[in-house]
């Protein structure tokens, strides 16, 4: 069985980050080991939480490990507290990532525009060079503005959807450029245009060509959908897939869990109930 080191916070509400990546990878065939980077009572956009900031933990884990002569082929990075983080994640990927390890990081640091609490420029300076050492990265299309200086509020003038997301194409292939890696921009919703239909897509990047595919969007932006879109990536590739595969199964499985949790009206920031459906996985 394959194995894939997971670096992110565990919260208990939220349905987010390890408590929707390790459910994932494990329907999905593959051992989760997490390093808990922090331990929250329940995501930060609840009203109140509680978090226990892990930085220093990280490294007693890495020696841990590197005693036990572990190896991992895969490595998925997502939420983390800042830039002390990365540096102990940078110092684990010089031990543990080898040529034959998929490195997936998401570089959690915004949504919707607007950056989350804890970051800053210096989380952003770590981030470049974070991503830097990725095979794979996914931000959303607020990381990928804050990754490469495009300003998130500049795409508001474009109008036309083809416009729109040509714009998003050479941001994205410039971000692939800098980084060497594959992106994969999360979260787009372009301009409803005249029939009015709104729908939310991913684009795929390389540094040769781009693929864009959407699904009906509901105007509603949940919890934990881009940790669980990300945990479906890494577990598609360590089932030997393609990441075009991978996208589509993504796509599908979420469009599921958001229908029903649409139904069921639950609150954004309780995510979304991706559990019923996890058997789309296997």
């Amino acid at each position: 069985m394959k194995k894939v080191a997971v670096i992110q916070d565990l919260s208990s509400f939220g349905k987010c980050s390890l408590t929707a990546a390790i459910p994932v990878l494990s329907v999905m065939g593959v051992q989760a080991c997490p390093l808990p980077t922090a331990i929250l009572s329940a995501q930060t956009e609840y009203p109140s939480f509680f978090c226990e900031d892990l930085t220093a933990n990280m490294p007693m884990f890495i020696k841990e490990w590197h005693n036990l002569h572990e190896h991992f082929e895969g490595i998925h990075t997502g939420f983390i507290t800042g830039k002390d983080q990365i540096s102990h994640i940078l110092n684990f990927l010089d031990i543990f990532h080898k040529e034959d390890t998929t490195l997936l990081v998401d570089p959690v640091m915004g949504d919707t525009g607007n950056a989350y609490t804890n970051f800053d420029e210096e989380l952003l300076a770590y981030m470049k060079v974070l991503v830097k050492r990725a095979n794979i990265v996914t931000p959303n299309l607020t990381e990928c503005c804050l990754l490469t200086g495009l300003s998130y509020s500049s795409l508001n003038r474009y109008v036309d959807e083809k416009d729109f997301l040509k714009k998003i194409e050479e941001t994205g292939l410039q971000l692939a450029q800098e980084t060497g890696a594959q992106i994969i921009i999360t979260g787009i919703n372009p301009p409803t245009g005249p029939t009015n239909t709104q729908s939310i897509g991913n684009m795929y990047i390389d540094s040769k060509h781009s693929i864009y595919s959407s699904i009906p969007y509901n105007g509603r932006s949940y919890s934990g959908t881009g940790d669980l879109f990300a945990s479906v990536m890494m577990g598609s590739l360590m089932r030997g897939e393609t990441l075009t595969q991978a996208i589509q199964l993504a796509e599908t499985f979420l469009t599921a869990a958001i229908q029903d949790t649409h139904l069921e009206d639950i609150p954004t920031i309780a995510g979304v109930n991706f559990e019923k459906f996890l058997r789309m996985l296997l």
